[in-house]
C-alpha cells in the first residue's frame, strides 16, 4: 500500500492518538488537528519525533486555515468532538459548535482540498435506550441528550455531504471504546476511566444500579482497524456499527480488575444494554474485531498509570456531578 497524507482532528485524543500511531507505524504523513482541550500531547509521546507527524493546535470549529493544514490530504478521519454526557446538558450550545460546526469545517476543507476519503466518528448514543439486540444500523434513532444528538447532527452532515458534493465518506458508528490512554480527567464520564482510577487510588468502585447492565467494550485497537479498513475500502456514504461483537455486564468488569463495590442509582436516559450488530462491518469492510474482552481489559491494566492523577470519584461528588443529568432526564 502506498503511503497517504492522513489528516486525523482530535488526534491528540484517545481513540486518534491511537489512530495516529498505527498510520505512522503503516508508513503515512499525519498531520494532527487539536485545541488539546481534552486531548493531550502526552498522548502522543510513543510517537516519538517522527518527521512525517506534523501537529496543529488549532480549533477546528474556528479556524480560517483549516483548508492549508488539509492541503493535499488523502485521508481525513474526523474524530475530534465534545464527549460526555452532563456537560452537554449543561452546555449544549458548546457541544453543537465544537460537535455539528467543527464538522461541517472538517467536510468544507475535505470538499475543497478534493480530498479521497473522509471518515467520521459517529456514536452509538445515537440510537438511545434500544429494543433490538445486537443493534442493526437500522434501528430508531432516539438521541437522549445533547452530546448524542450532537453527533448524529455531525452523521447527517456527513451523509448529505456525500449525497450534495460527491465527498467520499464513511461513518463509523462506535461502541464503547476502551483502552490506554481513555480519557481520565475533567467531566464524570466512562467507566474505564472512572473504575481505573479509583483502583489505582485503593478506593470502591462506584456501580451503577446492581452492575447487571451489559456495554459492547471494544478495544480501542479494533476501532483503529476498522478506520484502516473504512479509508481502503471501495464503499461510500455507508455507516457502519463498530463493536466488540458482543456485550459484557459492569459486573464482569469488576470481577476482571479485583476490587471492592459500593453501588450509585441508575441514571435516566441509559441504556441496560449495548450490543453492536456488526455484520456490515465485518461484510463491507472485511473488518473483524480480534482483542476479547479479557484480554482488552489486561492490557489496559497494565499501563494503569495512565490514570494517575485522574479524579478520584465517590457516591458523593458523582450525585454532585450528575444532578444535571437526573434534573432534566428524570422521567
Amino acid at each position: 500500500m502506498s503511503a497517504r497524507r492522513a489528516i486525523v482532528s482530535g488526534g491528540a485524543g484517545f481513540i486518534g492518538s491511537h489512530l495516529v500511531e498505527r498510520l505512522l507505524a503503516d508508513g503515512h504523513e499525519v498531520v494532527v488537528l487539536d485545541n488539546l482541550a481534552t486531548g493531550r500531547l502526552s498522548n502522543l509521546t510513543a510517537c516519538g519525533l517522527s518527521a512525517r507527524l506534523t501537529i496543529h493546535q488549532v480549533d477546528i470549529s474556528a479556524a480560517p486555515a483549516l483548508q492549508t493544514y488539509c492541503s493535499g490530504a488523502d485521508w481525513i478521519f474526523h474524530l475530534a468532538a465534545l464527549a460526555d454526557i452532563v456537560p452537554s446538558i449543561e452546555r449544549p450550545a458548546d457541544y453543537f459548535r465544537a460537535n455539528v460546526a467543527g464538522t461541517l469545517a472538517m467536510l468544507e476543507a475535505a470538499r475543497a482540498v478534493g480530498a479521497q476519503r473522509f471518515l467520521y466518528a459517529a456514536s452509538s448514543s445515537c440510537y438511545g435506550i434500544p429494543t433490538q439486540f445486537p443493534t442493526p444500523e437500522t434501528a430508531p434513532i432516539q438521541p437522549q441528550y445533547p452530546y448524542a444528538l450532537t453527533k448524529h447532527l455531525g452523521e447527517q452532515l456527513v451523509l448529505h455531504w456525500c449525497q450534495v458534493y460527491h465527498l467520499p465518506v464513511v461513518c463509523l458508528r462506535l461502541f464503547n471504546v476502551y483502552g490506554p490512554r481513555a480519557r481520565t480527567h475533567g467531566s464524570y464520564g466512562a467507566v474505564f476511566g472512572t473504575f481505573l482510577a479509583q483502583k489505582l487510588a485503593g478506593k470502591p468502585f462506584t456501580v451503577v444500579g446492581n452492575g447487571t447492565q451489559t456495554r459492547d467494550f471494544t478495544y480501542v485497537d479494533d476501532v483503529v482497524a476498522a478506520f484502516l479498513a473504512a479509508a481502503n475500502a471501495a464503499c461510500r456514504g455507508a455507516v457502519l456499527n463498530v463493536g466488540s461483537g458482543g456485550t459484557y455486564s459492569v459486573n464482569q468488569l469488576v470481577a476482571l480488575l479485583g476490587g471492592d463495590v459500593v453501588h450509585v442509582a441508575k441514571r435516566p436516559g441509559e441504556p441496560d444494554c449495548t450490543f453492536a450488530d456488526i455484520r456490515q462491518a465485518r461484510e463491507t469492510l472485511n473488518w473483524q474485531p480480534s482483542v476479547p474482552f479479557a484480554e482488552g481489559v489486561r492490557r489496559t491494566v497494565a499501563q494503569i498509570e495512565d490514570w494517575h492523577g485522574a479524579p478520584v470519584w465517590d457516591p458523593d461528588s458523582i450525585a454532585t456531578a450528575t444532578a444535571a443529568w437526573f434534573r432534566q432526564l428524570q422521567s
